[in-house]
């Protein structure tokens, strides 16, 4: 899909702050709100733009302890349930398809360390079809951002 100046400067007034005003946005193009409205639905329609969401902070909640798992599955057939029981398990916050060592990688929020240990004892080594894990703890994350447009 071609973009132009306009579409990218809605992209990125939106990705800064998802709640800009439609008309602030409007004023900063110089076109009408009701033209920002049509590119917004075009971009949507075009699936460049998936969705607008809120960002909760997870340590404002007690999420302290941020940690990626490598799973190991005994086989590839275990793939889909192995994803239904991760889903399943709210602490998990983003599951990927790999190349490599891993057949999933994870993501997960815990409270603390001591219920990682327990998530991966209890929950996530006890799913049917996973052979171990291997496990890294986040010590801080210094980029998380969006793709440039």
């Amino acid at each position: 899909m071609k973009i132009d100046g306009i579409d990218k400067t809605i992209i990125k007034m939106l990705i800064n702050d998802a709640r800009t005003p439609v008309l602030s946005i409007a004023r900063k193009v110089g076109v009408s709100g009701a033209a920002i409205h049509q590119r917004l639905k075009k971009l949507e329609k075009s699936k460049l733009i998936e969705g607008y969401k809120m960002i909760v902070n997870p340590k404002s909640l007690g999420y302290t302890t941020t940690a990626f798992i490598g799973v190991f599955l005994d086989a590839s057939s275990q793939l889909a349930p192995t994803i239904k029981s991760l889903k399943a398990i709210p602490e998990v916050v983003e599951s990927h398809y790999t190349t490599g060592n891993y057949a999933v990688f994870i993501k997960v929020l815990c409270k603390n360390n001591e219920d990682l240990m327990y998530l991966l004892n209890k929950d996530i080594q006890n799913i049917k079809g996973v052979l171990r894990t291997e496990t890294f703890i986040s010590l801080e994350q210094h980029i998380n951002r969006q793709i440039l447009i």
